[in-house]
């Protein structure tokens, strides 16, 4: 019998990407926490749990060696909703055979993982179980595999799943693991977890694999955040759940006192905290109780950070897709969904409370508390060359109406085992893909920029922006947060590095700004040119007037106005 406190155990994150779970970095997600805390609490000691990210196996060639000698190599992965990743890139399949491949030791593979493997992360895809040469796969919840696999001596573990007692002790023992995490601390957002599972089956879904809703309790997350902090971490997101409404209840009405007790439990907890964000909400919810939603949704847009989303799963606005895979909302109820979390958190700091939507000339010069984000997705069974027409007429309606959206995710179906469209698959998908892609195009131009305009106008300042890669002299960084936008500051700035920026100017999913307060007695040409009303010859004046007692004194001479943006 092998003695637990004698294993040496590596953890290799290779990232998740669930439809209420987020994992790739900046994100840490409760994988990895909760499975070094499951293999403490079976008597592995701390000091002998090591954990590495994919992308630094792949930086650093000698950290293979951790993967090798483990007596337990543990791989945490798996992709059901992929999107675009700008800081990680999740492991392929042969990537993950390769771990395998490598590990002396004993070799378990678990997380979203178990549901399916494609040929890549992509959509478009029908996946297949396969358990990729390794030791043991865990059909259930991988923190439990690894916990019972050590107490078997490494000989077996039966699949199940964990509850939340278990959590409650595995979370707090697995806190350590983020301090070994790249990213740490400074530019780290912890994934929390409310709930898994989901009262509702749409057909596509992976959610639902996990059960009905199992809530914890507002006590065992504001512990969990606490004992996170205790490690330095100061950014969290409340995105492992189907809706966040419905925390604290019976699955589908919202229960505002639970809500009041988890977000003040978390700021009383963590009173420094820098980012508290959040991620899915369910659009039925708001249309089948109304008034206790917006009780819900004012208490979230008082205590969270600026820049919130609320994704909703609309899916598709095509009433034929809605029935055909037990969608949960009409188009127009969605919309009815949209208006309220508009008006409820669609203000920003300074603004009174519940003043939503706020834009145009007297908005505020931060992004709003709480907006929604709208998924749509292709590929499902009965969809049509109308159900393209469908979503934009959708769009274009929430757009006219002044309504806000914080992002438009479109993406196209995986099909997984286990959902109703492992039949169809992604046949569907793949038949239209030459129509899915100038439809999304059309969407982002039409859409998205002149949304982008609306949410963020030019002088709105984004706070502690991390600076993460260069590209043609221009230095590309985001916020911590839910859905962040991607920001391109002129200049090549000292990765890592963070600062306070302005916008200037707009594309369909990402923004150019400049450093906030602007420096006129030290910004460059490039950074002058950028802010709107600059051109060179107007800049090139600026620059020879220097030194300037103010921004205004620089403005008033060139005859712009800087004010925006000092």
């Amino acid at each position: 019998m092998t003695d637990p406190s004698e294993l040496s155990v590596t953890l290799v994150d290779g990232y998740v990407d669930e439809p209420a779970h987020f994992g790739v970095p900046p994100y840490i997600s409760t994988y990895p926490r909760y499975t070094a805390g499951a293999l403490v609490d079976a008597g592995v000691l701390p000091e002998n749990v090591t954990y590495h990210t994919i992308d630094e196996l792949r930086e650093e060639k000698g950290k293979w060696r951790d993967v090798e000698d483990a007596d337990l190599m543990v791989y945490i992965g798996g992709m059901t909703v992929p999107g675009s990743y700008v800081g990680g890139t999740p492991a392929e399949p042969d990537e993950v055979k390769k771990l395998a491949w490598v590990s002396r030791g004993t070799s378990l593979m678990g997380g979203p993982v178990k549901f399916g493997v494609g040929e890549e992360n992509a959509g478009a895809q029908d996946m297949e179980r396969k358990d990729l040469d390794y030791d043991f796969v865990a059909k259930g919840d991988v923190e439990a595999a690894a916990h019972d696999l050590v107490e078997s001596g490494l000989e077996g573990f039966n699949n199940r799943m964990r509850d939340n007692r278990e959590i409650d002790r595995w979370a707090r023992d697995g806190a350590f693991v983020i301090e070994q995490h790249p990213n740490h601390p400074d530019y780290l957002i912890c994934e929390m977890e409310t709930s898994r599972g989901c009262a509702y089956r749409c057909s596509f879904c992976t959610e639902p694999l996990y059960g009905d809703p199992a809530f914890r309790s507002a006590e065992s997350v504001v512990s969990e955040v606490s004992n996170l902090a205790d490690r330095g971490a100061r950014h969290f997101r409340l995105g492992r759940q189907a809706d966040i409404l419905a925390f604290g209840g019976d699955g589908e009405a919202p229960n505002p006192d639970a809500l009041r007790e988890l977000y003040g439990g978390i700021r009383e907890a963590v009173p420094d905290l820098e980012t508290l964000h959040l991620d899915n909400m369910n659009p039925v919810t708001i249309v089948e109780y109304p008034e206790k939603s917006r009780e819900g949704i004012r208490i979230i847009a008082e205590h969270n950070t600026p820049g919130d989303t609320a994704a909703f799963g609309l899916e598709s606005a095509d009433p034929v897709v809605q029935e055909e895979n037990n969608l949960l909302v009409t188009a127009e109820e969605c919309l009815e969904a949209v208006r309220v979390v508009n008006e409820e958190g669609g203000w920003r700091p300074g603004e009174k409370p519940g003043t939503g939507p706020s834009h145009g000339e007297s908005a505020g010069n931060r992004l709003p508390k709480l907006l929604p984000g709208i998924n749509l997705v292709h590929g499902l069974m009965g969809e049509r060359p109308e159900t393209y027409e469908h979503n934009k007429r959708f769009l274009h309606d929430l757009y006219d109406e002044g309504l806000m959206v914080r992002r438009i995710n479109i993406r196209q179906v995986m099909a997984f085992a286990g959902t109703e469209m492992a039949e169809t698959g992604a046949d569907i998908a793949r038949e239209h893909k030459e129509r899915f892609k100038p439809y999304k195009r059309e969407v982002r131009e039409e859409i998205d920029n002149p949304m982008l305009k609306r949410v963020a106008p030019a002088g709105t300042v984004l706070e502690d922006v991390h600076m993460e890669y260069h590209d043609e002299g221009t230095t590309f960084g985001r916020q911590l947060g839910t859905y962040s936008l991607l920001i391109g500051v002129p200049g090549e700035y000292e990765l890592g590095s963070s600062m306070d920026v302005a916008i200037v100017d707009h594309g369909y999913r990402s923004v150019t700004a400049v450093p906030y307060p602007l420096d006129v007695n030290g910004a460059t040409m490039n950074e002058l040119t950028a802010v709107p009303g600059i051109g060179k010859s107007t800049a090139g004046d600026i620059v020879v007037g220097r030194p300037y007692d103010s921004a205004r004194e620089a403005g008033e001479k060139a005859g712009v106005d800087l004010s925006r943006f000092a």
